[in-house]
């Protein structure tokens, strides 16, 4: 994965995704939307299973660095 194309998942994941769930479940709460709980809860899944990818391909990354600096 090239650094921009990480940087970018990186930020939807800690700042974006939280930040539309949060949005969508208030708005819900206020405006009555239908299915506000379950779209809210959709997109915090799919921000944990993005956060869990990033975490694995930054392991990755760094243990690569390691391995070409010896």
């Amino acid at each position: 994965m090239k650094n921009k194309t990480y940087d970018i998942l990186k930020e939807a994941a800690l700042t974006v995704l939280p930040a539309i769930a949060a949005f969508m479940v208030t708005l819900g709460n206020i405006w009555g939307i239908p299915y506000a709980t379950e779209i809210s809860a959709t997109i915090m899944a799919l921000d944990t299973f993005l956060g869990a990818v990033l975490h694995v391909s930054n392991k990755n990354y760094n243990k690569n660095l390691l391995k070409e600096s010896r």
